[in-house]
């Protein structure tokens, strides 16, 4: 059973890698959608976060299937969906159409992450949850840091419709993966003691309406919401910062692109998966261990601001190296809070209100990106708005999260 948790674990990171080669496709298209749609980088702004306005609007009714139908059957139809609308990509005639096909995206994929956080829950005791999470979470960075890359090169070679109908293949095989794999837990496996007798508990539904006046709830959904505003700025704009502020060709911004997403994959899972699950095993208090993780990292995320002065390739890397690992170090231990605080059986809806949070962030970040390079022919001032954020992020780990422990249940469940 040991083996069959981790199995899942590394599915789970195996489906999110692919998902982020859906996203960060757009991304290196940048000049060749601009010149063959003729649109300016605010309307590529916009493209950029059309896939986030279907996926923020899905995260409710999504935490809401899940907490009903469980992962395996909601999974196999957002993996089936996602796969069509990369292939749609391809053969989109006009920008319409391509919206479209991002809509689509947006939908298949919202379910994904407070699925895997709902099923690191069925599937993992608390002292192994950071690692677990850390494995998918740090695929988000890690297919950052190799697809950018990849897809940049096999753009320039085959161009950019090619290289969705790749990622439509690519997508459709994980579909038959985790079809063929993936099954949610039931109270007659042998799991270990603490998952077994969580599943085997009574659990009670409880309302949207209820976790959305939740200190708790709202704090962790702000804080995250600051991650991901800096984490889209990165996954959209990085290559057109690096060749445009910069002054770097195409195809080197495309490589230089992962070096910051390799130091944020790194930190993911040595930092927000290894370390801290290391220390609650030998003993360390486990609430303060997450939260100095989840506030601490989360800080270092600051370090946007010195690439808002960089004035050399070395200079920015650097700085947005520090920025996104010490953000993604946080990552896990964020991901892993809805299955810690969530009261009965909603550790889904928990999870869709602050994936929402993410994506409305998800939506805004490139958007008012375009909006500043455009006006301003700067990133300076995007990078500023982005630290501001942040800012209120940190406030609200701190002031409205406060103690990881579960949520108490409404007044009739309890």
């Amino acid at each position: 059973m040991h083996r069959r948790r981790w199995t899942i674990a590394f599915l789970l990171g195996m489906g999110v890698l692919v998902n982020y080669f859906d996203r960060v496709n757009l991304t290196v298209s940048h000049d060749a959608l601009c010149g063959e749609f003729r649109i300016s980088d605010v309307t590529f702004g916009f493209l950029l976060g059309a896939y986030n306005w279907t996926y923020a609007l899905c995260q409710l009714p999504s935490g809401l299937l899940l907490d009903r139908f469980g992962v395996r059957r909601v999974g196999i139809v957002s993996t089936l969906l996602w796969s069509v609308a990369s292939f749609a990509a391809a053969l989109s005639r006009g920008i319409a159409s391509f919206f479209a096909a991002r809509f689509l995206l947006g939908v298949g994929e919202a379910p994904t992450f407070p699925a895997n956080a709902k099923a690191i829950g069925y599937w993992f005791p608390s002292h192994e949850r950071s690692l677990a999470t850390s494995l998918f979470d740090g695929a988000a960075k890690f297919s950052s840091a190799i697809g950018v890359p990849l897809i940049g090169l096999m753009l320039l070679h085959i161009g950019w419709r090619l290289s969705f109908a790749a990622t439509g293949v690519i997508s459709f095989l994980y579909f038959l993966m985790f079809f063929a794999i993936y099954r949610d837990p039931q109270t007659r496996l042998p799991l270990n003691c603490e998952t077994a007798t969580e599943l085997a508990t009574p659990k009670h539904r409880v309302s949207l309406g209820y976790l959305l006046h939740r200190r708790k709830v709202i704090g962790l959904a702000l804080g995250f919401g600051s991650y991901n505003y800096i984490f889209y700025l990165l996954l959209t704009w990085l290559p057109v910062y690096l060749s445009r502020a910069l002054h770097i060709d195409l195809a080197h911004s495309f490589m230089y692109t992962g070096v910051p997403w390799l130091v944020a994959t790194a930190a993911d899972l040595v930092v927000g998966g290894w370390l801290v699950d290391a220390l609650i095993r030998r003993g360390w208090n486990a609430d303060r261990v997450r939260r100095v993780v989840l506030v601490c990292g989360t800080a270092m995320g600051l370090g946007i601001l010195g690439a808002a002065h960089a004035h050399t390739p070395a200079q920015a890397l650097f700085w947005i190296s520090v920025s996104i690992g010490g953000l993604s170090a946080a990552a896990p231990v964020g991901w892993s809070i809805p299955s810690l605080i969530a009261p009965g059986d909603s550790v889904g809806s928990v999870g869709g209100i602050m994936n929402l949070s993410n994506q409305i962030s998800g939506i805004a970040a490139p958007v008012i990106t375009g909006y500043l390079v455009s006006g301003r022919q700067s990133f300076a001032a995007a990078f500023f708005v982005a630290a501001a954020y942040l800012v209120v992020g940190i406030a609200a780990y701190i002031f409205l999260l406060g103690e990881i422990r579960p949520i108490p249940l409404p007044p009739q469940h309890a």
